[in-house]
C-alpha cells in the first residue's frame, strides 16, 4: 500500500514536471539565442538580454497578484489556465515584428509561467505530504533542470538553424500539449485560501519569510548573472559557435538535474538550510575558478557541469523552507512569493550582468556571482542562528501539513 501511494504522488509530481519543462525551456533558451535575437531585431546582445530582465521582473510582480486573483479556483483549473496564458504569450513573441512588441509579449508569457510554477510546487507538496515535501518539489523542479538539459539545447540548435522565432513556436507547442494532460489526469486538491491582496500578502510580515525571500534574491542573482550571459562568458571556448554553446547548455542541464534531485533527497534528511549553505559555498568556489577555465572547451565543460550541479542545490530547499512557514491553505501564496523573489533576482542579474558586460567585460561576471553566492550562504547561516535564538527548543518530529513551525527544520 505504501509503495502504491509513493508511486501515485510521484506520478502526479511527474505530470506537473512536464509543465515546468515547458516553462523552463522558454525561460532558459533565451540565453542560447541572444545573438540571433539581437541580429534579427537590430539591437545589441546586452539589449537582447533585457528580454530576460523584463520576463523575470514581470514574473516577480505578477506571481502574487495572479495567485490572489485565482485563489478561489480549483488548482487544476489554475494550472491549465496558467499554461494557456503562457502559450499565448509565446505566440505573441513569435509573431512580434519589433523589439518593443517582443518585450510586451514576454510580459504575457511571464504571467502564465509565474502562476503555473508556484501552483505546481504547492500542489505537489500537498499531494506528497510533509515527510516527502523536498522530494516532491524536486520532481516538479526536475522539469526545469530537464529543460536545461534537453529543451534549452534543442531550442538553441533550432534557433541557430531555423531562427529564434521557430524556437518560440516550439515552446508554444510544448505548453499546448501539456494542458490536456494536466486537466485530464491530475487530481483536484481543492482551492487556495480565500481573501484579498492584504490578507494573502500577510506572510510578508513574518521575518522568517522575509529572510528566505532575501536569501533567494541574493543567491539567484549570483546564479543567473553568468548563466544569462553564458554565450559571452564562454565565448573564448565556443568561438561563437551555436553547436558548442548548445552542448554547454546540455551539460549544465544534466548536471543541474543531478544536483536538484540530490538536494531534494538530502533536504528531507538533513534540512534545507544546510543544503543551501553547502551548495552556495561550493558554487562560489567554482565561479572563482571560471576565469581560468573558460579559455578551452574541455575546461569550460567541467566548469559548466559544476555550476549546473551546485546551482540547483538551492531551489528545492528554499521552496521547502518557505512552505514550512505557511499557514494552512496559503502554500501557493508563499511559493509564489519565493518564485517572485527568484525572478526578481533573474531580472537583477540581467540588468547587472548587462552593465558589467558592457563596462568591464564577460570575464568578471563569474567573480561577481561568487561574491553574491557567499553572501547568500552567510544570510542563510545568520537567519538560522536568529531563529534558533528566538526559539531554542529542539524541534520535535515532523511539521504537520499546513502548519508553520516554531523554527525552521534544519
Amino acid at each position: 500500500m505504501r509503495r502504491e501511494l509513493t508511486r501515485r504522488w510521484q506520478g502526479y509530481a511527474a505530470i506537473l514536471a512536464v509543465g515546468t519543462f515547458a516553462v523552463g525551456t522558454d525561460a532558459f533558451v533565451i540565453a542560447g539565442i541572444l545573438p540571433e535575437i539581437a541580429r534579427s531585431l537590430d539591437v545589441s546582445v546586452a539589449a537582447a538580454g533585457q528580454l530576460v530582465t523584463v520576463f523575470a521582473l514581470a514574473y516577480a510582480v505578477l506571481a502574487p497578484v495572479l495567485a490572489t486573483l485565482t485563489a478561489g479556483w480549483s488548482r487544476r483549473v489554475v494550472l491549465s489556465a496558467a499554461l494557456t496564458l503562457f502559450a499565448a504569450g509565446n505566440v505573441m513573441t513569435a509573431l512580434a515584428p519589433a523589439y518593443g512588441l517582443v518585450l510586451a509579449a514576454r510580459v504575457v508569457a511571464a504571467g502564465g509561467a509565474s502562476l503555473y510554477t508556484a501552483t505546481a510546487s504547492a500542489t505537489a507538496a500537498a499531494l506528497a505530504g510533509d515527510e516527502r515535501r523536498g522530494r516532491a518539489i524536486a520532481i516538479v523542479m526536475l522539469g526545469l533542470t530537464l529543460s536545461l538539459a534537453l529543451g534549452a539545447p534543442l531550442g538553441t540548435a533550432v534557433g541557430s538553424a531555423l531562427g529564434w522565432r521557430t524556437t518560440m513556436w516550439l515552446v508554444t507547442a510544448l505548453a499546448v500539449v501539456v494542458v490536456p494532460v494536466i486537466a485530464g489526469r491530475l487530481p483536484d486538491v481543492g482551492h487556495g485560501a480565500a481573501g484579498g491582496v492584504r490578507q494573502r500578502l500577510a506572510p510578508l510580515a513574518d521575518r522568517r519569510v522575509l529572510g528566505v525571500l532575501t536569501t533567494t534574491v541574493v543567491a539567484f542573482t549570483g546564479i543567473y548573472v553568468p548563466y544569462t550571459y553564458l554565450s559571452a562568458v564562454y565565448e573564448p571556448a565556443t568561438g561563437g559557435q551555436g553547436g558548442r554553446l548548445a552542448v554547454l547548455l546540455l551539460v549544465f542541464g544534466v548536471a543541474g538535474t543531478v544536483g536538484n534531485l540530490a538536494a531534494g533527497h538530502f533536504t528531507d534528511r538533513r534540512g534545507p538550510r544546510r543544503i543551501v549553505i553547502a551548495g552556495t559555498l561550493l558554487l562560489a568556489t567554482v565561479f572563482l575558478l571560471v576565469p581560468a577555465l573558460r579559455g578551452s572547451y574541455a575546461t569550460a565543460l567541467l566548469a559548466v557541469a559544476a555550476c549546473g550541479a551546485f546551482s540547483f542545490t538551492v531551489t528545492a530547499p528554499q521552496q521547502h523552507l518557505i512552505m514550512s512557514y505557511a499557514p494552512a491553505g496559503t502554500q501557493p501564496l508563499v511559493t509564489s512569493l519565493n518564485q517572485s523573489a527568484l525572478y526578481l533576482a533573474v531580472s537583477l542579474s540581467g540588468a547587472a550582468g548587462g552593465i558589467a558586460l558592457d563596462t568591464v567585460g564577460a570575464a568578471l561576471l563569474p567573480p561577481l556571482a561568487a561574491v553574491l553566492a557567499v553572501a547568500a550562504a552567510g544570510l542563510t547561516w545568520w537567519y538560522g542562528r536568529t531563529d534558533a535564538r528566538a526559539d531554542p527548543r529542539p524541534h520535535g518530529g515532523r511539521i504537520a501539513q499546513g502548519q508553520a513551525p516554531d523554527r525552521p527544520v534544519s
